[in-house]
């Protein structure tokens, strides 16, 4: 679901979300507004009625995280109520309360956050409770709704960095884009990597499986993924807490990665299958983004947050005797 601003003359100014990168035009607006068929659609971008980032455009047209959509006013029949649209999320005391606390940054153009494992950051098919439904609730003081830049997987905790302006929107969407943005990820996994630290290269492409989509490593046709390691502490054979760099930014990278490895993240069932899991630990993704380095949108200083354990992970840590402050950070 992408922010959307109304003007008084009806017209809706709707912003290309992270995930939505690379989607073409007319499929984003088959997802927000499917009740307007492609023949409708092509006469609103052929009469400059719709357009990106104030210019005309075309319905194969790829966009771009931070765009702004020209949405013109739609008649009765373009704006009648359509099944596949999302009902909007109902945030409780209880959310607004965890999401104030969970904010470890904040200033006029960024708020970094500490997303808990569980909540996923956009809606989709079956997922009613999502982060970018809440964002109400952390626009504070500011004009503008936050914006999503990035996404972690519903079931990864850590360091989300929200937009709080349209124009820091579109300067994190390209650091994104690019690789100046630093991310530490730390990782329980089942078994002990040899050698201790090194790096990964393995392609990845996307593959239909049982429990969903997969990303599987496939040198001819995948995409080159990269991602450095390092043991930062281990529990005899079994297991080990790995500190991980993703060198790129593919879906599911590190869990595609570390199964390359021999050692499938602990909980991570979609990628390890039952090997994933182990007596005593709880059966969930044990995989938190620590930590994220970046240069600020408006001020191009370095900006570098962390994000503590929480939940099951700071449990973990916890029954293994693992100090969150012992560590350097591996490169």
């Amino acid at each position: 679901m992408t922010a959307a601003a109304t003007s008084r003359t009806g017209v809706t100014a709707r912003d290309v979300a992270a995930a939505e990168e690379g989607v073409r035009l007319d499929r984003w607006f088959r997802r927000n507004y499917p009740q307007i068929g492609f023949g409708r659609l092509a006469k609103l971008l052929r009469t400059g009625q719709v357009r990106v980032d104030g210019k005309r455009a075309k319905p194969g047209q790829r966009l771009v995280a931070g765009q702004s959509i020209r949405v013109p006013p739609l008649d009765e029949a373009d704006a009648a109520p359509a099944g596949r649209q999302r009902a909007p999320v109902a945030v409780t005391e209880e959310d607004a309360q965890a999401l104030h606390d969970a904010v470890l940054y904040q200033d006029d153009d960024i708020l970094v956050i500490n997303k808990p494992s569980g909540l996923a950051v956009q809606g989709g098919s079956g997922t009613r409770r999502h982060l970018d439904g809440m964002l109400d609730t952390l626009q504070f003081e500011a004009d503008e709704r936050p914006r999503l830049v990035h996404r972690l997987d519903k079931d990864t905790s850590g360091v989300l960095v929200l937009a709080r302006n349209a124009q820091a929107a579109a300067k994190l969407a390209n650091l994104f884009r690019g690789r100046d943005v630093e991310k530490t990820y730390w990782a329980l996994v089942v078994g002990v990597p040899n050698p201790a630290r090194g790096e990964i290269s393995v392609a990845l492409a996307k593959r239909p499986g049982r429990g969903g989509e997969k990303m599987v490593a496939d040198a001819e046709e995948g995409r080159p993924a990269v991602t450095g390691y390092a043991i930062a502490e281990a529990v005899g054979g079994r297991m080990a807490w790995l500190v991980l760099h993703p060198r790129t930014g593919r879906t599911h990278q590190l869990r595609a990665h570390c199964l390359e490895l021999g050692t499938p993240i602990v909980g991570d069932g979609k990628y390890g299958g039952a090997g994933a899991f182990i007596d005593g630990v709880a059966n969930r993704l044990h995989l938190h983004a620590r930590k994220i380095s970046f240069r600020h949108p408006g001020t191009g200083k370095r900006v570098t947050v962390e994000a503590p354990l929480t939940g099951h992970m700071a449990e973990t840590w916890k029954f293994f005797g693992f100090d969150p402050n012992s560590i350097l950070e591996h490169r």
